[in-house]
């Protein structure tokens, strides 16, 4: 007969305590903008994947790309002038 054992990490990883600190939840806040308009770029991506895209769906593109790198300068120049860490 074999027995079983718990893993004890497996068991308390997700403890009350062992929730994100402040700054971990400040740099998700920071990087928000840029996660948002990637989901959006992707989610306009894979609507095209098994089709032809239509004019709407190359304007989707257009537009989420644009988002994206909006949001990644506006990130980077946060990160210029000091304010992320």
């Amino acid at each position: 007969m074999e027995h079983i054992v718990t893993v004890q990490d497996a068991v308390t990883a997700f403890a009350d305590f062992m929730e994100p600190t402040n700054a971990e939840l400040d740099a998700i806040e920071r990087e928000m903008s840029v996660i948002l308009a990637d989901v959006d770029l992707l989610d306009a991506q894979i609507i095209t994947m098994d089709r032809t895209p239509t004019e709407l769906d190359v304007r989707r593109i257009r537009r989420a790309r644009r988002r994206l790198l909006v949001a990644l300068a506006n990130q980077a120049a946060e990160a210029h002038r000091g304010g992320a860490a």
